[in-house]
């Protein structure tokens, strides 16, 4: 297998945004239909864009509901993201050796931006496609082959690395390999229905899939 080229997502395989992601969601729905939803419920609201999670609770406050999500978001943002083992250094170290990289993610720029930056990830990462850049979000190819093409990769060489169903799905999509994080939120039993091509149990797992430890 020849890689050069990761596209990675950013929540919950990168960096963890889990709690930050659950205190949103939870903030949001109590001030919109208050006692109806717990932790376990808005696990499942984690993946897909805002706007997907929030029309099944609401479809007429949609707009609402994702402005109060964001605001409480980017408030709470530098206390509750934290980092997973082993990233940064893989990263830094695929960085090093030439692989081409690039986010591609279902938040806006802005916010993936906060978090690559509070992570020291950002020094990495020329390229970030944020839901904002795409007509079409994960599971569409659309983000992955923009993403390509501001690489100046092709698909023929790339992987597609994620924490959800969305992100294998998307990687299927376009026909390439796919790598799931084996620290998702969505739990071991769940995440091998994926079927992606690859569980990473640290990131650092990477390094001799892509070969990076031959090179």
């Amino acid at each position: 297998m020849n890689i050069d080229t990761l596209l990675f997502d950013l929540d919950g395989t990168l960096i963890n945004t889990n709690e930050l992601i659950i205190a949103s969601f939870l903030h949001t729905l109590e001030e919109y239909r208050p006692g109806e939803y717990t932790r376990e419920h808005v696990i499942d609201f984690i993946g897909p864009p805002l706007k997907d999670s929030f029309e099944k609770v609401d479809p007429e406050r949609v707009d609402d509901m994702i402005q109060t999500y964001r605001t409480f978001n980017h408030a709470k943002h530098d206390e509750l993201v934290t980092e997973y083992e082993g990233v940064y250094e893989t990263i830094k170290e695929l960085h090093e050796r030439g692989f081409k990289i690039a986010i591609v993610t279902t938040k806006i720029r802005k916010t993936a931006l906060m978090g690559l930056k509070l992570t020291g990830l950002d020094q990495y990462f020329d390229v970030v496609i944020g839901l904002d850049d795409v007509e079409k979000a994960k599971p569409d190819p659309e983000p992955l082959e923009k993403a390509l093409k501001a690489l100046g990769s092709s698909k023929e060489t790339a992987m597609m690395i994620g924490d959800s169903h969305f992100d294998v799905q998307a990687g299927k999509n376009l026909g390439i390999p796919t790598a799931v994080v084996g620290w998702s939120i969505k739990g071991e039993e769940r995440i091998r229905t994926f079927e992606a091509d690859y569980i990473l149990s640290n990131m650092r797992d990477l390094i001799a899939i892509v070969g990076a430890d031959q090179s």
